[in-house]
C-alpha cells in the first residue's frame, strides 16, 4: 500500500502538466483533492505520521505556515478570489509533500519525474515534428515559442531544464542500472530541443547552473553534465539548417529530418554512457563558472525595462538583456516597503501593479517567488518561505552526506528550480513547482536523520 501511494504521488506532476500546468482551477482543485486523499492514506500506512528528518520537518513546517498565512490573508487581500486560488495551490503542495515525507524512500522518484518532463517535451514538440499528424491549440501570446502542454513558454522551459539536470544526475549515479543511465542520456536531445524552442533565457540559465552545480557536487563524474549539455545543444544547432522546426506550424520534411537528428544524437549519447567513459572536471572551475552563470542569468532576465528583442518571439531574444521584470520587481519592493509586516494579501500584487505601474501592461505576478512573497505576505511570509528553503538546504546537506552522487541530481534540479523561481511565476504553475517539491521531499526522506530509530 505504501508503494502504491508513493506511485500515485509521483503521477501528480504528470496530471498537472497535461492539465495546462495546473494553473487553472478545475485541474488544480481535482489534483489538490487527490493529494489530500493520498496524505490521509499515507498517514494511516506510514510507521509514523510526521517526517523523521529535521530538514523534512522544517520543509513541511514552512509550507504549512505559508498555507495558513495565505488563508488568513484572504481577510485583507484586495481580491479574495485570487488569494483563494493561491490557497488551493498551497494546499496541494503541502498535502503532496507531507505524504511524500512520511512514506519510505523510493528510488524511482528521479526516473519517474524525468519521464514526466520528457513526455511533456514530446507533446510540445509533436506539432513541429509531425505537423501532418498533430495540431495543438494555438496560443497567440506565445508566438513561435514552444509553450505546450504547460501553456507558458518560460514554465515549459524550466520543466525541461529540471529534466536535463535530472538526466545528468542519473547518468552520474553509478548505482543505477546501466539501461536507465543510458536511457537518461538518450532523452537529453529531446529536452534540449524543447528548452531551446521555448526561447526562455531564464530557463536556459537555470539549466546551465544546475548542470554546473552537479559538477561541483560530484566533480569526478562531471562528464555526465558535459554529455547532457552537448546532447541537448546539438538539436538546437541543427535548427539552423531546419528552420521550419522553430515555427509553431512546423514543416513535414524538416520535422522528419529533426526526428532523425534526435534519434542519432540520443543513440550516440546512450552508447557513450554504456561504454562507461568519464571526464573529470575541476570543482573550482565549475564553481567559478556557476557564479558567472548565476549573475548573467539575473542580468539577462532583469537588465532593463525597455521593450525590445526580449519581448520578441524569435531567437534574437536569447541574446538580449532587455526585460520588463525590473519594473515588476520595483513595484513589489515598493509594496513591501509600504506593507512590511503582513503584505497586501495573497494575490494582491496585480492591484498594486495597476496603481503603481509605469508600463502599460497587465501583470498578475511579480515574476519572483521571493519578491512576490515579500509584497503579498510581508515579513511573516518571508519567514515562512525562509523556513521552507532552510528545510530544503538541510535535507540536501544530509542527503549528500548519506548518498553522495546518488542525491546530487535531485539537489541540483531543486537548485535550478529555486533560481528560476526567483525570475518567474513558477510557484503558480503546480506542474513545475510540485516537481521540485517532490524532489525536495525525496531529499528529506533520504537523509541520515530520516532513518534514525523512532
Amino acid at each position: 500500500m505504501r508503494r502504491l501511494t508513493a506511485a500515485a504521488l509521483l503521477i501528480l506532476p504528470a496530471l498537472l502538466a497535461f492539465g495546462r500546468g495546473g494553473y487553472f482551477a478545475v485541474t488544480r482543485v481535482r489534483v489538490a483533492i487527490l493529494a489530500c486523499l493520498l496524505l490521509a492514506v499515507a498517514a494511516v500506512v506510514a510507521e509514523r505520521p510526521l517526517p523523521r528528518s529535521a530538514g523534512g520537518r522544517l520543509l513541511l513546517g514552512g509550507l504549512a505556515a505559508l498555507t495558513l498565512l495565505t488563508g488568513l490573508s484572504i481577510l485583507w487581500a484586495p481580491v479574495p478570489g485570487a488569494a483563494f486560488a493561491d490557497l488551493e495551490r498551497l494546499v496541494l503542495y503541502t498535502a503532496a509533500v507531507g505524504a511524500a515525507l512520511i512514506l519510505p524512500r523510493i528510488r524511482s522518484v528521479e526516473p519517474v519525474l524525468l519521464a514526466t518532463t520528457v513526455a511533456a517535451a514530446v507533446y510540445g514538440l509533436s506539432e513541429r515534428l509531425v505537423p501532418w499528424l498533430v495540431d495543438l491549440q494555438a496560443l497567440p501570446a506565445a508566438g513561435d515559442r514552444l509553450a505546450q502542454p504547460l501553456t507558458y513558454w518560460n514554465g515549459q522551459g524550466a520543466l525541461a531544464a529540471i529534466g536535463l539536470v535530472l538526466a545528468a544526475g542519473l547518468i552520474a549515479d553509478d548505482a543505477r542500472p546501466a539501461a536507465l543511465r543510458a536511457a537518461a542520456a538518450g532523452v537529453a536531445p529531446v529536452l534540449g530541443l524543447d528548452l531551446y524552442l521555448t526561447l526562455s533565457r531564464g530557463a536556459l540559465g537555470a539549466a546551465v547552473a544546475g548542470l554546473l552545480l552537479l559538477v561541483a557536487l560530484v566533480p569526478g563524474r562531471g562528464g555526465a553534465a558535459l554529455l547532457v549539455a552537448a546532447a541537448a545543444a546539438l538539436p538546437a544547432l541543427a535548427t539552423l539548417g531546419l528552420p521550419d522546426v522553430t515555427t509553431a506550424a512546423g514543416g513535414t520534411g524538416q520535422g522528419v529530418a529533426m526526428i532523425a537528428v534526435l534519434l542519432a544524437v540520443g543513440a550516440a549519447a546512450a552508447l557513450t554512457v554504456q561504454r562507461g567513459r568519464r571526464l573529470v572536471l575541476s570543482r573550482s572551475l565549475a564553481l567559478g563558472t556557476l557564479g558567472v552563470v548565476l549573475v548573467a542569468t539575473v542580468v539577462a532576465a532583469a537588465g532593463s525595462g525597455r521593450p525590445g528583442p526580449a519581448s520578441s518571439t524569435s531567437a534574437e531574444r536569447l541574446v538580449s538583456v532587455q526585460s520588463n521584470r525590473y519594473a515588476y520587481w520595483g513595484v513589489a519592493l515598493a509594496t513591501f516597503a509600504d506593507h512590511p509586516l503582513a503584505g497586501v494579501g495573497s494575490g494582491g500584487f496585480a492591484t498594486e501593479w495597476l496603481a503603481r505601474r509605469e508600463i502599460a501592461e497587465v501583470v498578475r505576478d511579480a515574476h519572483s517567488l521571493y519578491l512576490e512573497t515579500a509584497a503579498e505576505l510581508g515579513v511573516l511570509g518571508l519567514l515562512a518561505l525562509a523556513a521552507l528553503v532552510a528545510g530544503v538546504v538541510l535535507a540536501a546537506r544530509d542527503a549528500l552526506r548519506a548518498e553522495g552522487a546518488a542525491a546530487a541530481g535531485a539537489v541540483a534540479a531543486v537548485a535550478a528550480f529555486g533560481l528560476h523561481a526567483g525570475l518567474d511565476w513558477d510557484w503558480e504553475l503546480p506542474a513545475l513547482a510540485l516537481t521540485a517539491l517532490l524532489l525536495a521531499a525525496r531529499l528529506g526522506v533520504s537523509s541520515p536523520r530520516a532513518v534514525a530509530p523512532a
